[in-house]
């Protein structure tokens, strides 16, 4: 495989090179033997897909298929059966025709004298850098059951802290989709019959309702042209979120934010601890896990931090040194219990405890944050609807004044 990375050496400005590698580990190890960080790390391929435009295809597995995976054959493993009869057995009680044969290929593999994390490296869409880390680090320290049950275990912690945070998220955006719906459909449907009625009695109507009845008949003359906006609307905000840009400006503006803010921290807190403490308890090397759990990370804000971290690693400065220069990215408390838990030589199971403290946490704020964003949706709802309202009312008490 083929890949691009972004690599700094001290005194050196950065460079950019494509290094064919069996996997991405391979990657970092080959430049850390040059005296080199790997700054950013992606696959090259033929066929790229422009910045502005980053659409990742789906690959037809789900996280849950890969974490039970993870998970069987480590019970598999560890009840003595051969890598290659565990692969097979996969293989066959999978129910997905996709990881069926992604199964299948890598037992091929193996069979062929490939080892476990070389085959899972074939397939990068699939099996993340920390998987095929935890695999290599198994296979070499002869615990593979081990290391597959931990990053199975992991895999379930990030899924479930993923799903809690989205959660808080799906009932404001059924919200305001439906205000926005509603909103369309009455523009389309009642405005225009309320405007005829005013033209035809000559009511004189405020700015605020010649506004409205404006941009209903727009949209009444062009209703191809205003669906067809709107798809494309939504297309483009899409590949904005999935851009570069879009992913750092929702950060910066979900960082800045009352109560999501300290949510967002939290929730990175709790994925850097996870992932550093499974890849530390496989027995990968501290640069090379730091390396990986920055890709998982991958947000560029709290990814740089690691990257100093990694920096300061290299040069004999305590881990915890990183953290506590970003109190605003990581909280305070994550970085004095890192400290901790490196004086007492206990650094995987201190992280551990940040990563069950902060998932804890999180849990909590995702149950409030329903709360304190049920008023402020209610505000949003009473401000448009009292400004339709009004604007479309008044025209009529108008009319009724008038009559009276």
């Amino acid at each position: 495989m083929r890949f691009r990375a972004t690599i700094k050496k001290e005194g050196a400005p950065d460079e950019v090179r494509v290094i064919d590698a069996p996997s991405r580990f391979a990657v970092y190890e080959q430049i850390e033997k040059e005296g080199g960080t790997v700054a950013d790390l992606s696959q090259d391929s033929a066929l790229r897909m422009p910045a502005w435009l980053n659409i990742t295809i789906g690959t037809g597995i789900k996280q849950q298929e890969i974490v039970m995976m993870a998970k069987n054959m480590a019970a598999m493993l560890a009840a003595g059966l051969a890598l290659a009869r565990a692969l097979a057995v996969i293989e066959r009680q999978t129910p997905n025709p996709r990881l069926k044969t992604i199964a299948k290929g890598i037992d091929e593999a193996v069979r062929k004298g490939s080892s476990f994390n070389e085959a899972l490296a074939a397939y990068p869409r699939v099996f993340s850098p920390l998987f095929i880390a935890m695999a290599k680090a198994g296979e070499e320290s002869g615990s593979l059951s081990e290391s597959l049950s931990v990053v199975g275990l992991q895999m379930e912690h990030s899924a479930e802290l993923s799903r809690k945070v989205k959660g808080a998220m799906i009932y404001p955006s059924i919200v305001v989709t439906a205000i926005v719906i509603v909103g369309v459909l009455m523009l389309i449907f009642v405005v225009p019959t309320l405007t005829k009625t005013f033209t035809e009695l000559g009511v004189k109507v405020p700015l605020a309702t010649r506004i409205i009845v404006g941009i209903s008949n727009f949209m009444v003359a062009n209703v191809a042209l205003v669906l067809l906006g709107l798809v494309a609307l939504v297309a483009a905000g899409y590949a904005f979120l999935r851009s570069h840009m879009g992913e750092r400006a929702v950060l910066w503006t979900a960082l800045h934010l009352p109560a999501i803010g300290e949510l967002v921290r939290e929730t990175y807190a709790a994925r850097f601890a996870r992932t550093l403490a499974s890849l530390l308890t496989s027995g990968v090397p501290v640069l090379d896990a730091l390396a990986i759990t920055r890709e998982v990370v991958h947000a560029d804000a709290f990814a740089n931090v690691i990257r100093e971290a990694e920096i300061l690693v290299k040069k004999g400065e305590p881990l915890s040194k990183a953290f506590e220069s970003h109190p605003k990215l990581y909280p305070i408390l994550m970085s004095d219990m890192l400290a901790v838990g490196e004086e007492t030589g206990k650094t995987a199971d201190m992280l551990k405890e940040i990563a069950e403290f902060y998932e804890g946490d999180v849990a909590e704020r995702t149950k409030d944050l329903s709360t304190i964003i049920e008023p402020i949706l209610m505000l949003f709802i009473g401000t448009v609807v009292g400004i339709f309202a009004v604007s479309m009312i008044a025209p009529i008490y108008q009319l009724s004044s008038a009559i009276g």
